[in-house]
């Protein structure tokens, strides 16, 4: 999937389609430099999942859980401040990887080799003002680094 925006307005169409396309998915790893739009897109993500909480990046805490109107857990990683990925075995991020839950995570390249064998990666990337989203399945993650 490709979306290309360049006002704030447009997330929620974009965050609609990500859903949609991926909508048998629960897994969502983010890579884009800082301030490229990747909390905004999760906010407006949990948002339109029913989350009623106060969506913010957990830049501090680096998970955040949130409910939806419905109970369901969703859960929302920023490995940004990750010195090692000893840290994300420290938190116990596969209590979280493998529930069953949506999961968004930020920072993403910092634990790439603790990902699922399978997650949609969502590359945002600026250019000229313009926020241009990709989105694939990734269903192997052994070759990452080849």
């Amino acid at each position: 999937m490709n979306a290309i925006f360049d006002h704030i307005d447009q997330l929620p169409k974009v965050a609609q389609m990500l859903l949609e396309e991926f909508a048998d998915e629960r897994f969502f790893a983010f890579f884009g430099k800082m301030g490229v739009g990747k909390t905004t897109l999760i906010k407006e993500m949990c948002l339109q999942l029913g989350v009623e909480d106060n969506v913010c990046s957990p830049t501090f805490s680096i998970i955040n859980a949130y409910n939806t109107s419905d109970g369901e857990p969703v859960y929302h990683f920023d490995f940004y401040r990750l010195k090692s990925v000893d840290e994300a075995y420290d938190i116990g991020y596969e209590e979280y990887f493998y529930s069953e839950a949506y999961c968004f995570t930020e920072w993403t390249e910092k634990v790439e080799q603790l990902l699922p064998e399978q997650y949609v990666r969502v590359e945002i990337v600026e250019q000229k003002g313009r926020r241009e989203l990709t989105a694939t399945l990734r269903t192997d993650n052994e070759n990452l680094f080849n």
